[in-house]
């Protein structure tokens, strides 16, 4: 008889373990997730709301994907772990066995204990059950304060700025995202976000909100004491891993769950994956935590492989992440400091207009580049990765960006608006 391999969580890590165990094996696959039945696309429950597609647009696959791979699917919350009998408990009590275990529990809005966080109103946008009280929520919606700017954030201005909703976004640095972004591009989006009718709040924290007799949001309240009126609030301060189900199983976990480079935790036959893993020692510049699409993949790839007895170590190499901010693409490759450390260097390039830019920075002492932030700009992400392992120079970088770019008219129009204003800045000829 098959071994049994069960997945808690159907996002993309879970989803991909899965493919990846059926691509190698025969074992008998249960993935099990109370969010929803089918695996669908996180990032595009925005255009949901915007009206651009329907819920089972954003399914990757039919739903006859998973019988015709002998993958079973449950919708259940599992409440229990039980790592001694390898059994999991169900909200509804039902036992299921196992013999071996990944988690791909994903993640949840951050709440940070503000009084009224819990009002009719407030909430985050995580998961399939977030967008539906969001259109609950917005039938009556027409002043809304978002607290956080992050990639969350926008898209949810984005979102409620389609139904004619004045949208306030509070952010705690000068300029948006500025705990992620360096000073230039913190501010290049801050502009970008307003030109977009959005109100932005800089230096400004969330003290308290307000509800009525009806327990409905009526106001929240700043650090520094100034009251915005508002009849919904966006909590955008981040995401923590779904991880409180296994307080008492036996499992290791800290803000996620516990693993190693082989992404096993400190129980046998049981595997942490995606938003709720957390790395016991993750490699230079890159976080113990990464709740990132692409990374959740990447683990689900390596995870089915020690599943199927090739055991795999994890090695994400150099940091990518892809977004938008309203209508400008955003792409970052290798490492960009919000806030450089003393040997590196940096370079920033902006178009007149302001809807493109470059950020690279380098080690000061021999200019080898380390990364590159770009808005506006596609770049080709087998050629970035291919400078970062060939440690290449930041003149060597600036030359050959038309080779990176995918966009030939943009390499027409800026490489030599780019490579004037580098040589105007390091006094060099390329």
């Amino acid at each position: 008889m098959p071994e049994k391999v069960v997945i808690i969580g159907n996002g993309i890590a879970g989803v991909t373990a899965a493919r990846h165990i059926r691509k190698f094996s025969d074992k008998e696959i249960l993935i099990i997730s109370a969010e929803s039945e089918y695996f669908f696309s996180r990032t595009a429950l925005m255009y949901i709301y915007m009206g651009h597609m329907k819920f089972e647009h954003t399914k990757p696959y039919e739903d006859h994907f998973w019988k015709k791979n002998n993958i079973q699917l449950l919708q259940a919350f599992i409440e229990e772990v039980n790592v001694i009998d390898k059994t999991l408990r169900t909200q509804e009590g039902e036992t299921i066995n196992y013999d071996q275990l990944i988690l791909a529990t994903g993640s949840q809005t951050f709440f940070r204990g503000w009084e009224g966080e819990n009002l009719n109103g407030v909430q985050g946008l995580v998961t399939k059950q977030d967008l539906e009280l969001l259109e609950k929520n917005s039938q009556h919606i027409k002043k809304a304060v978002i607290i956080g700017g992050g990639l969350i954030g926008v898209e949810l201005a984005e979102m409620l700025h389609t139904r004619k909703v004045e949208v306030s976004i509070l952010v705690r640095e000068t300029g948006f995202w500025g705990s992620v972004l360096p000073k230039e591009e913190a501010q290049f989006i801050s502009k970008h976000i307003q030109k977009n009718g959005i109100e932005i709040l800089e230096a400004t924290e969330l003290d308290k909100i307000i509800g009525n007799k009806n327990n409905q949001v009526q106001s929240i309240v700043t650090k520094d004491g100034r009251e915005i009126s508002c009849d919904f609030v966006g909590i955008c301060t981040g995401v923590k891993p779904n991880i409180d189900f296994l307080k008492d199983s036996g499992i290791q976990t800290n803000r996620g769950i516990l693993v190693n480079k082989f992404l096993e935790t400190n129980v046998k036959d049981v595997y942490a994956i995606g938003d709720c893993a957390e790395q016991k020692e993750p490699q230079s510049h890159r976080k113990s935590i990464e709740a990132v699409w692409y990374v959740g993949r990447m683990m689900g790839e390596t995870v089915a492989q020690t599943i199927c007895e090739n055991k795999t170590a994890y090695q994400p190499g150099y940091w990518y992440n892809s977004a938008k901010f309203f209508e400008i693409e955003y792409q970052t490759y290798g490492q960009v400091l919000a806030k450089a450390e003393d040997h590196i260097g940096s370079f920033y390039w902006e178009d007149s207009k302001h809807e493109k830019a470059i950020h690279i920075q380098y080690v000061k002492s021999d200019e080898t580049f380390l990364g590159i932030n770009t808005f506006g700009i596609r770049m080709r992400h087998e050629v970035i990765d291919r400078w970062l392992s060939r440690q290449m120079k930041l003149e060597e970088v600036i030359s050959c960006l038309k080779e990176a770019n995918f966009d030939k008219e943009f390499s027409r129009k800026f490489e030599k608006q780019i490579q004037s204003s580098f040589q105007e800045q390091y006094s060099k000829v390329i």
